[in-house]
């Protein structure tokens, strides 16, 4: 079995894959800066005890970091659990996609698990839009190669940062509200939040879609509230939550195939 792990900066996912490529299981904890290897190893056993998975079944890891210092303690905890590194998807791995933007190095890795999972699944020409602490969009060309999108403040980072500064306001469920017209306070909040990030999208993609001479392009969301934006815009042809671990998984593929291709030579 395959374990591929998304460090996000607020939250890290966490993907069991079978052999075939079915995915068994997914877990979410927080991000936390101060984590060691230890307390990740602990965690990992901690979650596989709690559904009855057992971890000598697991013959390999892949990993996507945004956070340097997690980086660092995910690879030593997998060296001390499989007595080998994982792979680590970013600058440097080579994900089967060509990268066409000024500065590939550059390219989250999380961004680049995205595009790959998604011209696999669904298809080039593809968007993708991910709903995580930013909102990242990523697009895949029709001749299949990464040509990069945008990067904003997330849903979430935004309420935050509204809720601290603005005495009057209070925090709110974040969902989507009936109306875009909304008639308190609260509903007002909402549609500002979530029809706002719903239209910010709208707005982008429909911009990338005429520069990449693209109108048809697949659209794709994902991250931890794609589905709640998604209630609010007819702008996705898929949801699909799960989209970055499969892409790590994707790379992961890449990377044993191409490895042994080289055994061979």
């Amino acid at each position: 079995m395959l374990l591929t792990v998304d460090v996000g900066n607020t939250q890290t996912t966490i993907g069991l894959f079978a052999p075939d490529g079915s995915n068994i299981t997914c877990w979410r904890m927080p991000t936390l800066h101060t984590d060691t290897s230890d307390s990740l190893r602990s965690r990992l056993f901690g979650y596989f005890a709690m559904d009855g998975c057992d971890f000598g079944y697991v013959a390999d890891a892949a990993v996507a970091s945004v956070v340097p210092v997690l980086t660092r303690a995910w690879l030593r905890c997998f060296q001390r659990m499989l007595r080998h590194d994982p792979l680590l998807v970013g600058p440097g791995a080579s994900c089967g996609m060509p990268l066409a933007v000024k500065n590939p190095e550059g390219v989250g890795a999380d961004r680049i698990a995205n595009a790959v999972a998604a011209a696999h699944t669904y298809g080039t020409p593809v968007i993708v839009v991910d709903f995580g602490t930013a909102t990242n969009i990523d697009v895949v060309d029709q001749n299949g190669a990464y040509r990069g999108g945008t990067i904003g403040p997330g849903l979430m980072l935004s309420a935050d940062a509204l809720f601290a500064r603005a005495a009057k306001l209070s925090s709110v469920p974040v969902e989507n509200p009936e109306h875009a017209l909304g008639d308190s306070t609260e509903a007002a909040l909402q549609s500002g939040l979530v029809i706002g990030a719903a239209a910010q999208a709208e707005g982008l993609v429909a911009r990338i879609k005429r520069e990449l001479d693209a109108p048809n392009a697949t659209v794709v969301g994902t991250g931890g509230l794609a589905r709640t934006v998604s209630k609010a815009t007819d702008l996705f042809d898929a949801v699909d939550p799960d989209l970055t671990l499969r892409g790590i998984r994707e790379i992961w593929c890449w990377q044993r195939g191409k490895n042994r291709d080289d055994n061979r030579r």
